[in-house]
């Protein structure tokens, strides 16, 4: 796989890309975060129902009303059940399946590129294949060391930024976890200003929409895609 440098490009022709695609594939956004929170809370609702995860909130609750120190031993007493145990492992299941569903906005994405036509079938193409235990692999990797280090401030946020080309690597180089997270360390010491702003603007427009228009939040859920797909063209050389 060869990679080229490019001379820096502007901040603000990366937002300008980046906001091409997302205002480009709105149905598909909108179709990405229907499907993904679908699933999500229905897993949600199913396991909390099945392991009682409902009631034990019901005990917590009575517990908060008694002290503050009854609820932190209550919830501490809970959280070492097998069943609390069990829906968390449910829940991680859950998140890590979903995971190649954004894989599909790179391909949607690429597409836009070639002016080639793209349908609801471009957003699943992360399951397909043997490269879908790669995708879920890797996101099983990632979020487990993000849990790990969770309760620091700096490491996942560093965690973030070292990881963040490995999908489009992936997906369009075929590079292995490590080797992508390798290649992203380098242009991360070569781009880090870009990087760094991209990031933020991607973490304050996800979330956004969700904060001040409520139900834009589903179009704005997934544009973090956007940004690493923009990103992504003016670092790396694309040979797919």
């Amino acid at each position: 796989m060869q990679n080229k440098y490019p001379q820096k490009p502007g901040i603000d022709f990366i937002l300008k890309q980046a906001f091409f695609y997302w205002n480009k594939t709105l149905v598909f956004q909108l179709m990405f975060s229907i499907i993904y929170f679908a699933v999500f809370f229905t897993s949600l609702f199913f396991f909390a129902s099945r392991y009682g995860i409902w009631e034990q909130q019901q005990e917590l609750i009575e517990a908060f009303k008694v002290s503050t120190d009854a609820y932190i031993k209550k919830a501490a007493e809970l959280g070492a059940t097998d069943n609390s145990r069990y829906f968390s492992y449910a829940i991680l299941a859950t998140s890590v399946f979903l995971y190649p569903l954004n894989l599909g906005f790179f391909q949607i994405f690429k597409k836009i590129d070639l002016n080639e036509k793209i349908g609801l079938n471009d957003l699943f193409v992360g399951y397909n294949g043997l490269n879908f235990f790669k995708y879920i692999g890797y996101f099983l990797f990632w979020i487990l060391i993000y849990f790990m280090v969770a309760q620091t401030i700096i490491l996942p946020i560093i965690w973030v930024f070292v990881t963040f080309f490995v999908a489009p690597l992936m997906f369009f180089n075929n590079a292995r976890s490590f080797e992508a997270i390798s290649l992203n360390f380098k242009v991360l010491k070569s781009h880090f200003v870009e990087i760094f702003v991209c990031v933020l603007v991607a973490f304050l427009f996800k979330y956004i929409g969700f904060v001040v228009f409520l139900i834009g939040g589903l179009f704005t859920f997934p544009f973090w895609n956007a940004m690493i797909y923009s990103l992504y063209k003016v670092v790396f050389t694309d040979k797919s």
